[in-house]
């Protein structure tokens, strides 16, 4: 899906993946971050956010919630991390880890509330009655009010399959009652997801009927006396849409694919962001004119198409890739043609670290033509031996 762009816009990254592969410093199954690259990209973003005056949560999940980078971003001014699960909670605050925007696609775990309450979140999203009393009783035993935000959904919205939840504009008068009578609670924000989504036929980023729904959900809790300060409006946030964020009438974004240049938008259109990822592996065996290279690192909506093949990028050939498909366990990719076994595979994809079970090498200089491996992580951000590959 990005092998091309990533040839194009970031050849330095495809020679660092052979080369680390080549000299077992990376196993088969690992995606390779490009730390200067994102920092990059997460500068141009930060600019363009000072500029429109849009607030970011970046997201880790795509890049295997991994500390080295959410730290790297932070230190340049994201206002905080978005973490989509209660485990992703975890991996961040042991990060040192600010966190902007938690519960939103996951809901917060009774148990788990007291904790990420302590880490002092910008704010929770919330979308039933029964969660919203118990962050209450939570806050009320740390004696402090917390900001919540409300998931708000409409008739005619899009929601992904496994991300259903919020609560509908007409229940909204009884949320906000039931809210009057919680003293450790504060409706500060609305959001929705995805408010925009980029067009395969139009080749832009466009909004969904998901926006109006946020943006009426503001008016009517405004309405009912609320001071709503948080309109949180993902997806596709990249750099060249926080205007359309800021025009919309949103105050937060949450970049998370822009950040390694790996958004739809990012594969038709010349987007301000670079490719910042590859993932590797290496030939396994032969069979019947195809070959096989090690697995564990597929995701179903991935796109992959091509892989480059070979023991440097030089003396590479491009062939097709052949994905396993989606009721399979990825052992193997298989490719088009006969590869020498053991030569590296370099492919780009759209992906989720996070579902895989993949390595994930943070590696620094690479722009500057001095890589570092600054450290190896498994897919869910923890470090893992120094000596391991």
């Amino acid at each position: 899906m990005f092998l091309e762009k990533t040839r194009q816009e970031n050849e330095k990254l495809i020679a660092c993946a052979f080369d680390l592969h080549q000299r077992g410093l990376i196993s088969p199954d690992t995606y390779i971050l490009d730390m200067d690259m994102i920092r990059r990209n997460g500068e141009m973003m930060m600019k363009e956010a000072r500029e429109t005056g849009v607030k970011l949560f970046f997201m880790t999940k795509q890049f295997g919630r991994n500390p080295l980078v959410a730290t790297m971003l932070q230190d340049l001014g994201f206002d905080g991390a978005v973490a989509v699960d209660f485990r992703e909670t975890e991996t961040l605050r042991k990060a040192g880890i600010q966190l902007g925007n938690v519960g939103h696609i996951v809901q917060i775990p009774k148990a788990q509330i007291p904790a990420i309450l302590e880490a002092k979140p910008h704010t929770l999203t919330v979308y039933t009655l029964e969660k919203m009393k118990e962050i209450d009783e939570a806050a009320k035993a740390l004696e402090r009010v917390q900001d919540i935000t409300l998931r708000i959904i409409g008739k005619e919205d899009f929601l992904y399959p496994g991300q259903y939840g919020g609560f509908t504009l007409e229940e909204l008068p009884q949320v906000v009652e039931t809210a009057k009578s919680l003293p450790h609670v504060r409706i500060s924000g609305v959001t929705s997801f995805p408010c925009f989504l980029y067009s395969e036929m139009s080749k832009k980023v466009e909004s969904t009927p998901n926006l109006k729904t946020v943006l009426e959900g503001k008016r009517q809790l405004e309405e009912l006396g609320l001071t709503i300060k948080d309109v949180n409006l993902p997806s596709v946030t990249t750099t060249a849409t926080l205007k359309a964020i800021r025009n919309a009438g949103g105050t937060h974004g949450e970049p998370g694919h822009s950040l390694t240049g790996t958004t739809p938008y990012h594969r038709q259109a010349k987007g301000e962001e670079s490719p910042a990822m590859v993932y590797v592996s290496e030939v396994s065996h032969q069979l019947e004119g195809m070959s096989y290279a090690y697995g564990g690192g597929s995701y179903a909506r991935s796109h992959v198409a091509k892989a480059l093949v070979g023991k440097n990028l030089e003396d590479s050939v491009i062939t097709d890739v052949i994905p396993p498909r989606a009721d399979n366990i990825d052992y193997y990719i298989a490719l088009e043609g006969n590869h020498h076994v053991s030569d590296t595979v370099v492919m780009a994809f759209r992906t989720q670290i996070f579902v895989t079970r993949s390595h994930v090498a943070v590696v620094d200089g690479i722009q500057q033509g001095t890589p570092k491996l600054l450290g190896i992580f498994d897919a869910q951000g923890r470090k893992l031996d120094e000596l391991a590959i």
